[in-house]
């Protein structure tokens, strides 16, 4: 059973979704539920909000990957 890195957290069972897939899941439903929203894609706080919740997925992952391999 692979161990999540130090930074990653997620279940640790061997069905359960890794905490990466968690963060992208939820990330994708919440901008498909707001971007009905008029002017939705203008305000700072959605690109903010995009692009850490998408560095963490990347950093969890590479993290994940690494671990993996060594």
């Amino acid at each position: 059973m692979a161990v999540d890195p130090p930074g990653c957290p997620g279940p640790r069972g061997p069905r359960s979704p890794r905490g990466s897939d968690v963060m992208a899941r939820l990330t994708l439903s919440a901008l498909d539920r707001a971007s009905t929203s008029p002017g939705f894609w203008g305000e700072p706080e959605v690109h903010r909000a995009l692009l850490v919740s998408g560095l963490s997925v990347l950093v969890c992952s590479l993290a994940r990957l690494r671990a993996d391999l060594d």
